[in-house]
């Protein structure tokens, strides 16, 4: 029966149906592959039924599977929703510490965030440093996070599912380059110019795979290269010492400047754009969201984050995302 079964189960079958792929399922869980397919086991027994088919080449949903999914999904939504309600019955909502995943100091989360505290002082917010909205998205269904910020296009369509969002500002992408590359004598980068260049945008690393997405989108048919795929690098100076070491060009926003040895260049013909968007769970009420909202949208106006360049470009899903989002208020 559902009220029987943990919600650790129900995520489990919901990732992997999403992934058919045991190493990327677990890693977004964050959990050992032997744990996955422990747990999917486990479901499938409770429920007397086979959810996939699996061999030694590939993974695939069953008729049965294709079924249930819509229903797991909405049983996880009001899981979460029911959580939410529970805590605020329990706890003055008011004096629950928000917390918020502001990625790195050179993006726009930190400074929303320091608007808000400076709003309303009696507020209490703790920040999370983790960049990637792939990652923050699922402890924000986990409950382990409250609000993040990032590209909700780039999420499977059944996270975005389970999230509020809201469009805040369009970053200006840049190209960071080798001090001796060819191209740091121009003031900005045409995309044209990049034709043949390896390009690093963070492939490997599975929190940021909306990051990697955008990039791939935007270097198809332009002839610029995806760099091969990388373990994730944590901190600034492993950030540099591999930059460094192996070379090539970053794909960042024109705030981003923790590589100073680096030359910074905006990108150009068409200007790219990278939509941010502040994203919470659906149903979050507390007034720190509020002040996060108003805050956003105070900078926003006072320095026209939401205001497109004539010749910018984005990818159509962003457009179409941002479009629907509008259209339901």
């Amino acid at each position: 029966m559902i009220h029987d079964v943990n919600p650790r189960l129900l995520r489990a079958f919901v990732v992997f149906a999403e992934e058919l792929h045991f190493t990327r399922a677990a890693r977004r869980l964050f959990v050992a592959q032997q744990s996955l397919s422990r747990d999917i086991r486990h479901l499938e027994r409770l429920w007397g039924r086979t959810l996939f088919d699996r061999d030694t080449r590939r993974v695939a949903l069953t008729s049965e599977g294709h079924r249930l999914l819509p229903a797991v999904r909405h049983a996880l939504s009001a899981h979460a929703q029911l959580s939410e309600e529970l805590d605020q019955s329990q706890v003055s909502v008011s004096s629950r510490p928000l917390l918020v995943d502001v990625a790195l100091h050179g993006s726009t989360g930190p400074r929303v965030l320091a608007a808000a505290r400076e709003a309303a002082p009696g507020l209490e917010f703790v920040p999370r440093f983790h960049s990637g909205l792939t990652r923050a998205a699922t402890e924000i269904a986990d409950g382990r996070l409250d609000v993040s910020f990032g590209r909700v296009a780039g999420l499977p369509q059944s996270v975005r599912d389970g999230l509020e969002h809201q469009l805040i500002r369009y970053d200006q992408l840049a190209v960071h380059l080798p001090p001796d590359h060819r191209l740091t004598a121009l003031p900005h980068v045409p995309l044209a110019a990049l034709a043949g260049e390896t390009v690093y945008a963070a492939a490997g690393n599975e929190d940021t795979t909306e990051w990697t997405d955008y990039a791939r989108t935007l270097f198809a048919g332009r002839g610029i290269e995806l760099a091969p795929p990388f373990p994730k690098i944590e901190g600034e100076v492993e950030f540099r010492r591999v930059m460094d070491k192996h070379g090539g060009s970053v794909l960042a926003n024109i705030n981003f400047s923790d590589v100073p040895e680096m030359a910074l260049r905006p990108l150009s013909d068409p200007v790219p754009l990278a939509p941010v968007s502040m994203v919470w769970r659906r149903g979050l009420r507390h007034p720190g969201l509020r002040a996060l909202i108003d805050a956003a949208q105070t900078l926003g106006a006072a320095e026209r984050w939401l205001e497109r360049p004539p010749d910018s470009w984005l990818p159509d899903i962003d457009i179409t995302i941002t479009a629907d989002r509008s259209n339901h208020g």
